[in-house]
């Protein structure tokens, strides 16, 4: 097994589109990048931690490849913008891929690259590629929060703007 890591602004978003796929073991929901041992939401939530929400994917490579997992997290985010994702605004809502070794950080320069080069945005994608930091996993309520509050996710999601960034550039 290994381990992938991205951030892509809130990580109740993050979860759902790399769960339950065959090869995918297990999606938590994170903190990663910063100065802060073991942060609590409402210390990561000020900006000033310097974690990013995150999502930690533990998977099978031999069933579901990293490029695969680049394919997914890519649409999910505005690779444009290291302000923040959609409505949630500031750096622990950057977007960034973090690496765990050097054939994931070959994989994820490359999907960006062509990123970059297709066209699809107008503006230069700024997503940061990164060396994994340690993971702390988010508080359980947190957890498969689209699950145990479906209505609150769907009402949350509606309003970021996010899927209608996703059809507007990926279709």
């Amino acid at each position: 097994m290994e381990k992938a890591t991205f951030a892509g602004g809130c990580f109740w978003c993050m979860v759902k589109p790399f769960e339950e796929m065959d090869g995918i073991i297990e999606v938590v929901s994170g903190y990663t990048g910063g100065h802060k041992e073991n942060p609590t939401y409402e210390q990561v939530k000020t900006g000033t931690t310097g974690h990013y929400e995150a999502v930690q994917i533990t998977y099978d490579p031999t069933i579901f490849p990293y490029e695969k997992l680049l394919d997914i997290y890519w649409p999910q985010v505005d690779p444009t913008d290291n302000e923040g994702q959609f409505h949630d605004r500031g750096p622990q809502y950057r977007p960034a891929v973090f690496y765990h070794n050097e054939k994931q950080k070959e994989l994820a320069e490359l999907s960006r690259k062509e990123i970059e080069t297709s066209g699809r945005f107008s503006k230069p994608v700024v997503t940061p590629i990164l060396p994994a930091t340690p993971f702390y996993p988010a508080e359980d309520y947190h957890q498969k929060f689209h699950k145990k509050n479906p209505k609150e996710y769907k009402e949350d999601r509606a309003k970021s703007g996010r899927d209608e960034f996703m059809t507007k550039h990926w279709g």
